[in-house]
């Protein structure tokens, strides 16, 4: 393994903890994955910047993980919490679509996404409803002692646990409000294990089970899943921090009933925080919010948005606007024309540079420190002491943490081109070579005219431009 130990920290305990792996070298980590009932906003896609960040310094180290993101395509409903309808019955009555199909296209929107994002393939995807049969098994074997039935379904008793909602710290009614008040519950706390589908009730997704026919819970499939992949106690589990309240306190309440012992079932949890604008934290709750796709549309790479993300703290509240942004994608032009150009004076293997290498275990291995990572890498993009293929070396070690793919990456990858513009590449550059031709010959009037001829296109000429980027497209 690298030097320096790593510490990571621990929602349960809330403190920095050294990370000491169950069974070494392997580590087991499961992430809480999406509800596909509608295309991930940018906000949910921070969560996976930061658990592919801990897969890859985990891999970077040395260990042999095993990595679990979960689909949730059943059992969700419109709260976080246990309140409103299912979202995936919800989305297919609104589409008017078979929700199996409205499963399929949003799980494959979610994966696109994460390539697009140069976001590492976990080990398993698995599918909530693959494992329904197993949650059926795992709720009879605490059903007894853990829960009771009420009319709507069976329901999970949170006063048989020890130190229930320790994970959240709640020590008020304000996650409280956030769960359905259903007529006969224990505790305001407790939750569905089961939901017993009504008589006038018309679901797609529907299972026979001892509680009647109906759905499992959301909480249920993490807690089947997580044993049934990595064992009963495993090393990390992730999430976003809206999970710290309700969700994941309700993973380990089940965990222990069903270990019998007070184990929460994973030894670290880790919770990255939201991304927000100005007017809050993104959500889909307004039927207005902003994806991948739409970043792109704007003229924005994707790796953009990676950049902005690992530019804060995954701890750390990170404002989302266009001009941060902007700002981003700034960076990682500067830092891929500066790569090109060593790769064109590069003629051999490099050396990693053992400084930087150190550096670069020192800022990860404290807490995923990726915000301290990166100006470490801007200073060794442009470290004249070092021969361009050193330099090369040493930035792919940081690229394997980082994952910006800056091995591959170009200038013309990272073209400004929105999805409103019209006028094609090719043309832009034939003209841009007319008019640098006039330039050239003292023109400046067949200069100005192609310029202004550019600029009714919607193609900005940006003379002088110290990225050398030549042009944009605006919209």
């Amino acid at each position: 393994m690298h030097g320096h130990p790593l510490s990571l920290y621990n929602s349960l305990s809330r403190r920095l903890e050294t990370f000491q792996p169950l069974a070494p070298p392997h580590v087991g980590v499961y992430s809480c994955g999406p509800t596909v009932y509608n295309y991930a906003h940018v906000g949910n896609l921070r969560a996976y910047v930061f658990t592919d960040t801990l897969a890859r310094v985990l891999t970077w180290k040395g260990y042999d993980l095993t990595h679990i993101i979960n689909i949730t395509d059943v059992g969700h409903l419109t709260s976080d919490a246990d309140a409103g309808d299912d979202k995936m019955e919800a989305a297919a009555r609104a589409a008017g679509r078979d929700i199996w199909a409205i499963a399929k296209h949003y799980t494959d929107a979610f994966k696109q996404n994460l390539t697009d994002l140069n976001i590492r393939t976990p080990s398993r995807f698995p599918l909530a409803t693959d494992h329904v049969p197993g949650m059926i098994a795992f709720a009879e074997s605490i059903a007894e002692k853990h829960c009771y039935r009420l009319d709507s379904g069976l329901y999970f008793d949170v006063s048989t646990v020890p130190d229930y909602g320790r994970l959240a710290r709640a020590k008020d009614d304000a996650g409280e409000s956030r769960i359905d008040p259903v007529d006969g519950k224990r505790n305001p706390q407790d939750f569905a294990i089961w939901r017993t589908s009504a008589a006038d009730e018309n679901r797609q997704m529907e299972w026979d089970s001892p509680w009647g026919r109906g759905a499992p819970g959301w909480h249920l499939e993490c807690s089947v899943m997580s044993k049934q992949y990595l064992g009963a106690h495993f090393d990390i589990h992730t999430g976003g921090i809206d999970h710290r309240e309700i969700h994941h306190p309700n993973e380990i309440a089940q965990n222990q009933a069903h270990s019998c012992s007070a184990d929460t079932g994973a030894t670290l949890w880790m919770h990255n925080n939201f991304l927000v604008e100005r007017a809050g934290k993104m959500s889909k709750s307004s039927g207005e919010f902003l994806t991948l796709q739409a970043l792109v549309d704007r003229g924005f790479h994707p790796l953009s948005y990676r950049i902005l993300c690992l530019q804060a703290h995954y701890r750390s509240e990170l404002e989302f606007s266009w001009e941060n942004l902007a700002a981003a994608q700034v960076r990682l032009k500067r830092m891929v024309q500066s790569i090109e150009g060593l790769r064109a004076r590069g003629d051999s293997d490099g050396v990693i540079p053992s400084g930087y290498h150190d550096q670069l275990d020192a800022a990860v291995s404290d807490d995923l420190n990726t915000a301290k990572a990166l100006p470490l890498l801007d200073t060794l993009v442009a470290e004249k002491k070092l021969s361009p293929d050193d330099r090369l070396a040493g930035i792919a070690d940081f690229d394997t943490v980082l994952g910006l793919n800056l091995a591959t990456l170009t200038r013309a990858d990272l073209r400004t081109r929105p999805a409103a513009a019209t006028t094609d590449e090719a043309t832009i550059e034939a003209r841009l070579t007319a008019r640098k031709e006039a330039r050239a010959a003292k023109d400046f009037a067949a200069s100005d005219a192609i310029r202004d001829e550019l600029l009714a296109a919607g193609v900005e000429v940006m003379d002088g431009d110290p990225l050398g980027w030549d042009w944009r497209v605006n919209v």
